[in-house]
């Protein structure tokens, strides 16, 4: 018997190791303030669990899709990544879109444009015609439990049968069971297939306490008086193979992986198209700049140039053909020809000024003939990267310059870069301070007193000479969690001048949103 009950349980965790699964909803932790883990630690993390895919599906965003997919790429992760994103419509329907392909994800980032600007910066909204619209991303419902789930089953069944799915999902909540034979009700009335998912926000059990804390600072109150909008567990966290088998059928979990079998779309496949408006009919883009900077060798050499100059002309355009850069300079060149236009000050800088082409074409002031030129500094084959060519304009007048770019592409070509405003010290401090019941003026004592460039004493020690008790709960909270949040997204600014301009529409290539300011 001994032997028996052996063999069953050796076959029994060779077919656990077998299984396959495929996480279907995870946000990190862009999405703000809900998200309790960083990308790149929950593909780390998937992948050490055996799962054979992970979709990052942060809300109303694809923000945190780049360093999931830099992440796999440059250490080799063998799983797949899968584009999405979680949506709410009112607060009565949730909903997953994956992307299968290229098209899909235009469609997906098109759908996040357009509920972002007709919404308050930070902020989102949904009508039923959006819903209605999706065409080309797959589906998961996120049934609410409630009978009103017939309704929106009927609905989505309607206008997405063929690209639908329940996204079913077992957090061992008191109404776990009712909740599975509710989705199986659903499943079988509306012949909608389930499909197991995590729902996860964290990348390990242990990230709970910080869920809470993000949960609270949304909330605008300590972590005590958040109580019943807290998690009532670490279901939400990435689970074991064994664990997924246990709470889930097997054909739930393969409908997991059927649907990532769907989904080929991968990051690689987008590329970023310059605009090319700025080149007269019957140019091409490299015969115009070479034009342009033979018009500015009159300007800047008014008494001839150097064979030795002349040469080094020859070999930046040779290397900007080669490397398809002409428009990027050309670009460069119109904004910075409005500015001289207009009387705008400005200065182009940095290794630009190791370019005799940037400085024929009047983007920087930097005489090559004074300056001993390296090129290479500013563009080489090896980097494989656009050259990086920084122009300061005069503050006064910098928004002239950023409302001719919009006048000049339109705004659906053009748009300012966000920026990612993230946990640093002083904001983490406050902010963790703040939920676990600190008083602001201990913090503000705490903030202006520890020396963040002391080597000889860390500011945990510091802090606790400025009178945090570290054998108690509260200062061990304290610490922990102000380690963990340092470097979490805190929420989206606006970069003060850096553009995105686009050869086609910009929502087809990355979502767009509003700023704070008008215009």
């Amino acid at each position: 018997m001994d032997i028996q009950n052996a063999q069953a349980t050796l076959v029994f965790a060779w077919s656990i190791q077998l299984m396959q699964y495929a996480e279907l909803f995870c946000q990190t932790n862009f999405s703000f303030l809900k998200g309790a883990s960083h990308a790149e630690e929950l593909v780390t993390q998937a992948c050490f669990l055996g799962y054979s895919a992970i979709a990052i599906t942060d809300e109303c965003s694809v923000a945190g899709v780049v360093r999931a997919y830099t992440a796999i790429k440059d250490h080799q992760l063998p799983i797949k990544l899968i584009v999405g994103s979680l949506f709410q419509l009112n607060s009565e329907l949730q909903f997953i879109l994956l992307c299968p392909n290229r098209q899909a994800y235009a469609e997906l980032c098109r759908l996040i444009t357009n509920a972002r600007r007709r919404a308050p910066k930070g902020e989102y909204t949904l009508s039923e015609w959006d819903v209605m619209s999706i065409k080309l991303c797959l589906l998961i419902w996120i049934p609410t439990g409630e009978e009103s789930d017939h309704t929106w089953a009927k609905w989505l069944h309607k206008y997405h049968h063929e690209r639908l799915w329940i996204g079913l999902q077992r957090h061992l909540n008191y109404n776990d069971k009712s909740y599975t034979q509710h989705c199986r009700v659903l499943s079988q009335t509306w012949e909608v297939p389930i499909t197991a998912c995590g729902g996860v926000l964290m990348h390990t059990a242990n990230r709970l306490p910080l869920q809470h804390a993000l949960t609270a600072i949304q909330e605008g109150c300590t972590i005590a008086h958040a109580s019943r909008l807290l998690l009532s567990n670490t279901e939400r966290s990435l689970r074991s193979k064994l664990k997924l088998s246990k709470l889930f059928q097997p054909q739930w979990l393969n409908e997991s992986l059927h649907i990532a079998s769907l989904c080929q779309f991968d990051m690689s496949e987008l590329r970023y198209e310059y605009p090319q408006e700025l080149v007269p009919q019957g140019y091409s883009a490299t015969r115009y700049l070479r034009e342009l900077v033979d018009k500015g060798i009159k300007t800047r050499f008014p008494e001839g140039i150097s064979r030795a100059i002349q040469a080094i002309i020859e070999k930046e355009l040779s290397l900007i053909k080669e490397l398809d850069y002409a428009y990027f300079f050309l670009t460069i060149h119109d904004v910075v020809m409005f500015a001289k236009q207009q009387g705008i000050l400005y200065q182009g800088r940095g290794s630009a000024a190791n370019s005799v082409v940037c400085y024929c074409l009047e983007i920087t002031s930097v005489d090559p003939r004074q300056i001993s030129v390296l090129f290479e500094r500013f563009i080489s084959k090896e980097r494989n990267e656009p050259p990086d060519i920084d122009v300061d304009f005069e503050h006064e007048r910098r928004e002239e310059v950023i409302q001719y770019i919009y006048q000049k592409y339109g705004r659906e070509r053009a748009a300012l870069a966000a920026t990612v405003i993230t946990y640093r010290f002083k904001s983490a401090v406050r902010d963790v301070g703040k939920v676990l019941g600190i008083s602001e003026s201990q913090l503000d004592f705490f903030i202006k007193n520890i020396n963040r460039r002391d080597r000889q004493q860390g500011w945990q020690a510091q802090i606790v000479t400025l009178g945090l008790q570290p054998d108690s709960t509260k200062g061990q909270q304290f610490i922990a969690l102000v380690n963990e949040i340092i470097g979490f997204p805190r929420h989206l600014s606006q970069h003060v001048g850096g553009f995105v301009i686009s050869s086609g529409p910009l929502y087809e290539l990355v979502p767009v949103e509003n700023a704070s300011m008008a215009n």
